[in-house]
């Protein structure tokens, strides 16, 4: 990555544009100060998410602008509070949704938007369910409404939201098909998942052979054809939970036509007479109009997912701890498809 110097104060990893993940910036500074009802957050632990995959590429349905910071969330400790706040939160350790801004030595965040970790979690372990466990805690009961005794269908199973959603979906006590490449089957198998490999065809077919019925609900984090098939796999008064379009990463133009086809196709399938539902997953969704609303939703879901993680009802999966000037090679990594969990960033 570009970039000289070391010294104390702040780095950040810059995304230049459309790049390489060997051509991302390193941009020395000095520490922010907190402006009023703000915090500066020391990070400790920030991920690679899917997120930034597609950023790179230009790829992410509503990034900002070239050149910015990418990272979608972090965990760390108060460094210092702005007019308004309370200085006894200085040292305290916080989780932070930021979407960018993330992959960076200091961050700086309002104040209501920090949720605090509780004690006994590692900045890392924490890390690894900020993006990924709101996302499969509010799909699973905000949006899927599941139930003990149900079955659904899971995605991407081995993957980052995947495999938080497949043990929080356990231990409400749902039984869960999860797809993966064989690779991943015996680590499902570990969290009595039922694994298909999306890649021996005719996934369909081998789903409903396991659920005769239907599922109860499918997460669907691949778009395209695959949204349609999760779809047709639905019982009687299931639900589908469309959540990203994975399979168009590497494609060219719009990058909001993927999502636009699927809006239409749920908006579309919510008018038909069958009992089944559909709807687009966005973590963002009513954040504009009603912000004290989302931030006590994320507040306490992200804290629900928390005490599972306590519990031992969900397992933090670090696949890699790299250094935050080590980005490209741990995006390099994400982007193999050939670890499971969550790849750590740490100062």
């Amino acid at each position: 990555m570009g970039g000289e110097g070391r010294g104390e104060g702040l780095v950040e990893i810059v995304l230049p544009g459309i790049v390489e993940p060997e051509q991302l910036g390193i941009r020395h500074g000095d520490i922010p100060a907190p402006g009023p009802g703000r915090l500066v957050i020391a990070m400790e632990a920030t991920g690679v998410s899917f997120a930034e995959q597609q950023m790179r590429r230009g790829r992410y349905y509503d990034q900002p602008p070239f050149p910015f910071v990418p990272g979608y969330d972090l965990v760390g400790t108060v460094h210092a509070t702005g007019e308004g706040v309370d200085p006894a939160l200085t040292g305290r350790r916080m989780a932070v949704l930021t979407k960018v801004g993330g992959w960076a030595s200091h961050v700086v965040v309002d104040a209501a938007d920090a949720v605090p970790v509780p004690d006994g979690l590692s900045a890392a372990e924490a890390e690894t369910v900020v993006v990924n466990g709101i996302t499969a805690w509010q799909m699973l009961h905000r949006k899927a409404r599941i139930r003990s005794g149900q079955t659904i269908l899971v995605h991407g199973a081995s993957g980052g939201v995947g495999s938080v959603l497949v043990q929080l979906a356990r231990a409400a006590g749902v039984r869960v098909i999860g797809t993966a490449s064989a690779r991943h089957h015996d680590a499902l198998r570990a969290l009595d998942v039922t694994p298909v490999d999306y890649r021996a065809g005719d996934l369909p077919g081998r789903v409903r052979a396991l659920a005769p019925g239907g599922v109860d609900a499918v997460f669907d984090h691949v778009g395209g054809r695959s949204v349609i098939d999760s779809w047709h796999l639905l019982a009687p008064g299931g639900t589908l939970v469309a959540y990203g379009s994975a399979s168009t990463r590497d494609d060219t133009g719009s990058k909001q036509w993927p999502v636009l086809k699927i809006l239409a196709r749920t908006w579309l399938w919510n008018t038909l007479p069958n009992g089944r539902g559909a709807c687009f997953y966005n973590i963002w969704a009513g954040r504009a109009l009603t912000r004290n609303r989302f931030r006590a939703r994320l507040r306490t879901d992200l804290t629900q997912v928390f005490d599972a993680l306590r519990r031992g009802d969900v397992t933090a999966r670090i696949a890699a701890r790299l250094p935050l000037t080590e980005a490209a090679q741990a995006l390099r990594l994400a982007e193999s498809g050939t670890v499971t969990g969550k790849i750590v960033l740490t100062p």
